[in-house]
């Protein structure tokens, strides 16, 4: 079963391009977190991506991150039978080689997590805070 909506379609694929109405500073759409959150075994994926079926887990959220002995084993050539990415955020990659629920993937580790940087007078307080020249 497919599930569409107009608005909500139009609206969520602005948001994941970083347009929208958004009050909290530096604000991004992590496509790698999303698929392990809602997706974590890679079923989707797989339904509609048949070039990667062969990648087992969640590994298929980052088939560029794979050896090329992992990709080979798939069936996976990158450039070939599935594309190199065209841009692999800063911010996926403390997801690269996560398992679902946080565990780290055995191949590899996650970097330590960054505290995101706190602003004076950023996020909703800001547009509703009594000093306008702050």
């Amino acid at each position: 079963k497919v599930d569409y909506d107009v608005c909500s379609n139009y609206g969520n694929w602005l948001y994941s391009a970083g347009i929208g109405n958004d009050p909290r500073d530096n604000r991004k759409f992590n496509m790698i977190k999303q698929g392990l959150d809602y997706d974590g075994n890679g079923d989707y994926i797989r339904l509609w991506v048949p070039e990667l079926r062969g990648i087992k887990g969640a590994d298929i959220h980052t088939p560029w991150a794979l050896s090329s002995a992992a990709l080979s084993q798939a069936g996976v050539t990158l450039g070939e039978t599935y594309p190199w990415p065209v841009v692999t955020a800063p911010e996926w990659t403390r997801h690269i080689h996560q398992r679902p629920g946080g565990s780290p993937h055995p191949r590899g580790r996650r970097g330590p997590a960054q505290a995101p940087a706190q602003h004076k007078d950023r996020g909703i307080d800001f547009y509703f805070s009594r000093k306008k020249d702050a």
